[in-house]
């Protein structure tokens, strides 16, 4: 008999804020001395390979993206709507549903009201979950089995809440696929392709040209200009950039305009709006003259989907390696 998987602890949880207006993800928090360490030396490791990586051909990594499709244990087409990754899932064995893929969703993935209730999909022990901001309560379902082109998982707890009764009909869905769902494999996302791939066969090494290592899932450097900092690659954030107004003030001189408020899984927070020059640079891309929002209250450099969606993003949890690619 299968071990239920278990949902990530509350401290590592994250809801993706798909509910209205414009949406940020939202930061998981952790702390401790031997972290900081350990991220403080994989940015200086980093940081000289910036400049590199900018000006030279596609790196050795990113040649994994061409490999052969007998090389993928799942291979399957996303649509792309404001940014964020749409597939099609099964859900035990009924379907297909429309899903979307969000690497800022910590565990398995997340099951929208409608599903629930469609499926008959029994409930779980409630949990909390948090945004950085505010922490609030949630209800818990158990998946007999996900399955994503082949790629199946069984006996997963997700959280459930009603995401797509507040969304426009274009951006509404069943579910969300989280990162653990991939997490023993290497995850292709060819935003120019539109091609979601996963294998176990191939892999990235923290060593090779190319490669960002991160420690927090899915932390990497960037430098904005000569400015050199950290940020949070997230998928399910429909913007190129957030950054705390303490870090766009080291990066910009131009003035803020209002741009309201943006929405947190549980909160909401009052953003400004601007233009920076740049370059922001992330392994071997670059973006400049990038629109950006800017709070006081979000606590990170946030890369969200109209940034990613120009790159071929490569993830494998393995070896905690990330590649960004032309």
């Amino acid at each position: 008999m299968n071990k239920p998987n278990q949902i990530m602890p509350p401290g590592n949880r994250r809801l993706p804020p798909w509910a209205q207006g414009d949406c940020l993800s939202n930061p998981d928090r952790s702390s401790g001395s031997m972290w900081l360490a350990a991220a403080f030396v994989l940015f200086l490791a980093a940081w000289f390979g910036f400049g590199n990586a900018h000006a030279a051909p596609a790196p050795d990594a990113c040649k994994l993206a061409d490999a052969l499709g007998e090389a993928f244990e799942m291979q399957v087409p996303f649509d792309v709507v404001d940014g964020r990754i749409y597939v099609e899932a099964r859900v035990d064995g009924q379907g297909p549903f429309r899903f979307a893929v969000d690497t800022g969703a910590s565990g398995w993935g997340r099951a929208d009201a409608g599903l629930v209730a469609r499926l008959h999909l029994k409930a779980q022990e409630p949990t909390t979950t948090t945004d950085g901001v505010e922490t609030a309560a949630v209800a818990t379902v158990r998946l007999d089995a996900l399955e994503l082109g082949g790629l199946s998982r069984k006996n997963l707890d997700v959280i459930t809440r009603d995401y797509s009764s507040r969304m426009p009909p274009d951006q509404a869905f069943s579910g969300i696929i989280g990162r653990e769902f991939f997490a023993d494999g290497l995850l292709i996302i060819d935003y120019p392709g539109r091609t979601l791939s996963f294998t176990r066969h191939l892999s990235l090494a923290p060593t090779e040209e190319g490669v960002l290592a991160y420690e927090r899932a899915f932390r990497v450097p960037v430098s904005i200009g000569d400015v050199y900092t950290e940020g949070n690659l997230d998928t399910g954030a429909n913007v190129a950039f957030v950054l705390p107004r303490s870090l766009f003030e080291r990066v910009s001189a131009t003035p803020l305009e209002l741009a309201g408020q943006g929405q947190l899984t549980n909160s909401r927070i009052e953003t400004g709006r601007s233009t920076v020059r740049g370059p922001f640079r992330i392994g071997g891309a670059s973006l400049s003259n990038v629109e950006v929002r800017v709070s006081d209250r979000y606590p990170e450099l946030l890369v969200g989907a109209h940034a990613l969606q120009h790159f071929v993003l490569m993830i494998d949890q393995r070896s905690r390696s990330i590649a960004l690619c032309q």
